[in-house]
């Protein structure tokens, strides 16, 4: 008898604060197309996060969505958490975040995220790298070091906004330790940025492990391409 192999659908989105390309901020907008993604662990760049009266945007998407939630902030915004996100309808084992700061550039980090399919790990890294190239290359190779040389056995996943459109810095580094999916084995146009008319690929997937990739997606609807100025990338994964 053969055991079926379990299978999960992930998503990346930098949601932009949840501020679409006609200037509105509407979280119930960004909540459609998370829902209409339909995935089963989300990551999620650039979230308004918890302040002193309100769970922010975070715990806005995850109540609409159904999904638990948790948040690795960077700094704060108007008086609430700013950072990462991941939403998961799986029960999360742990999470951590790793700081990526480069000398005096904006504070990005690497959030890690924890979970058991099938009686095995299996870790998600929701990642966010800086703009300048300088930066890319000290958070790049950070990022490689924590997710390949540390003790976290299972498969891994590493995914999110990498602000890189070209085979770069943070590209090589990350590819010398980990296997890189390229889109355009998926879907003829894999440009992510900005929504509205995507001209620049910036938001990667990367893994190491028993991972196999069944199916992957750019999501470009009415809703996406206004909600904020990244799409989202959806996988379909196999473990």
């Amino acid at each position: 008898m053969t055991l079926a192999r379990p299978t999960l659908r992930i998503a990346t989105y930098n949601i932009h604060s949840c501020r679409g390309l006609d200037g509105r901020t509407r979280p119930q907008r960004t909540a459609a197309v998370l829902r209409d993604i339909d995935a089963d662990i989300i990551a999620l760049q650039e979230v308004i996060g918890p302040g002193a009266n309100s769970g922010g945007h975070a715990e806005e998407l995850g109540a609409a969505l159904g999904m638990g939630w948790v948040m690795a902030p960077t700094r704060q915004v108007r008086g609430h958490q700013f950072g990462n996100a991941v939403l998961s309808r799986l029960p999360i084992v742990s999470h951590s975040a790793h700081e990526l700061r480069w000398q005096h550039t904006q504070t990005r980090c690497v959030q890690r995220v924890d979970f058991e399919v099938a009686g095995r790990p299996f870790h998600v890294y929701n990642v966010h790298l800086g703009t300048s190239i300088l930066e890319r290359r000290h958070q790049s190779t950070k990022v490689a070091k924590i997710v390949v040389e540390s003790d976290v056995k299972g498969a891994k996943i590493v995914l999110g906004d990498f602000n890189e459109w070209l085979r770069g810095i943070a590209t090589r580094a990350l590819s010398a330790s980990l296997k890189s999916l390229d889109l355009s084995h998926y879907i003829g146009r894999k440009a992510t940025f900005p929504g509205l008319l995507p001209v620049l690929h910036l938001d990667h997937i990367y893994f190491d492990g028993a991972i196999e990739f069944t199916s992957v997606t750019v999501v470009r609807n009415r809703f996406s391409t206004m909600a904020s100025d990244h799409l989202p990338v959806v996988a379909n994964i196999v473990l």
